[in-house]
């Protein structure tokens, strides 16, 4: 089956309302792309368009190198598992995974080889007599599902937030599956839509982030969380302080104070928002430091989060966890390195220019229905 996904200029529109808009993405011949956006964001639109269940107003979906934009489902050559994966409880697990390629009419002497061959690989093959109701669990159901999708061979898998419904410990054991299974079918292009950064965080060769319909960055993981374009990447993937900030000669002025960070190309006096991950924020003197008021203190087991109120503004700092952290209305002082911090200039354009920051940008190498 042809690999690899393109979305060329893609529109959907329900009703008069735009769901997607003018989507342009390119997913590579065995890439994980995840889609990671909010409701409402377009991410599962663009997924369907895909799998064909929705129709473009504009713009084309090719597959490989074939436009399968007036094609129906059955004739993609695609897999997917969507939210609610609706395995048939009347049939054995072997016959779930077989549904398939017999809907696709497989020879009948490859269907029991395909069969055992995507339950090996998705390490069900113990499980192939059971029914639906046996499994233990909504681990193994997903599963089932995604062996059922793989059993006809795609060249592209589909998987519409797969672990939502799964307990943090299931979702955890089913990361390390599919991370295995990416290994596993290297041509394979999957694109993965999810609301979840961790999971993108985890998967994803790229990221799309999706946000209002419309496309606003791309890039791999290191390169949307250590060198994020907009505001909004900078929020989603990831936590973030967003400071506002007006850029000087040597650095910015925050609430007051003068900060180095680099601002490369930005005009003298221009306003724009400071990006500081609050893991990279220490606690005590240092550069850039910033003295506040103990606003909140939250424990997270192996982590405090203290929430400190600088010249009107919330900063958040993730520190190990503290043996005596300090007290509500304490004054302390906090800190963070110069190419720790990225600037966020305002009215960015939609295509990725890469932002202001004294850390090299990572290489490629480092690495709804209609409510999506």
């Amino acid at each position: 089956m042809s690999s690899g996904i393109r979305f060329d200029r893609v529109s959907v529109a329900y009703g008069g309302t735009t769901v997607l808009d003018s989507l342009d993405l390119t997913v590579a011949p065995g890439e994980v792309m995840a889609l990671l956006g909010p409701s409402g964001s377009g991410k599962t639109t663009a997924l369907r368009a895909v799998a064909g269940f929705v129709r473009p107003a504009a713009g084309r979906v090719f597959i490989g190198d074939r436009d399968v934009t007036d094609l129906p489902p059955h004739r993609r050559g695609i897999g997917m598992v969507v939210q609610q994966y609706a395995l048939f409880p009347h049939m054995r697990v072997e016959d779930n995974v077989a549904f398939g390629l017999k809907a696709q009419k497989a020879p009948k002497g490859e269907i029991h080889g395909r069969v055992a061959e995507a339950l090996e690989m998705t390490r069900m093959a113990a499980y192939a007599r059971r029914y639906p109701r046996e499994l233990s669990g909504g681990q193994q159901q997903r599963v089932v599902a995604i062996a059922r999708a793989l059993a006809i061979r795609p060249g592209v898998l589909l998987l519409d937030e797969p672990l939502s419904a799964l307990d943090a410990q299931l979702r955890s054991g089913m990361l390390t599956e599919l991370a295995r299974l990416h290994r596993e079918l290297p041509d394979v292009s999957i694109l993965y839509v999810t609301h979840d950064q961790v999971e993108a965080l985890t998967l994803a060769d790229r990221i799309a982030v999706m946000d209002k319909a419309r496309l606003q960055d791309v890039g791999t993981p290191q390169e949307l969380y250590r060198a994020p374009r907009t505001e909004f990447t900078a929020s989603f993937v990831g936590n973030a302080n967003l400071l506002p900030v007006t850029v000087g000669t040597d650095g910015v002025d925050f609430a007051g104070t003068e900060l180095e960070v680099p601002t490369g190309d930005a005009a003298r006096g221009a306003t724009a928002t400071l990006c500081v991950r609050p893991h990279l924020v220490g606690l005590g003197a240092g550069p850039n430091a910033l003295t506040g008021a103990v606003a909140e203190v939250q424990w997270r087991g192996a982590t405090h989060r203290l929430y400190v109120d600088v010249g009107g503004h919330r900063i958040k700092v993730d520190l190990r966890e503290l043996r005596q952290p300090p007290a509500l209305g304490d004054e302390i002082t906090v800190h963070f390195a110069p190419e720790d911090a990225v600037l966020l200039s305002a009215g960015v354009t939609a295509e990725r220019t890469a932002p202001v920051t004294a850390r090299e940008t990572v290489g490629a190498a480092d690495r709804v229905g209609r409510n999506g």
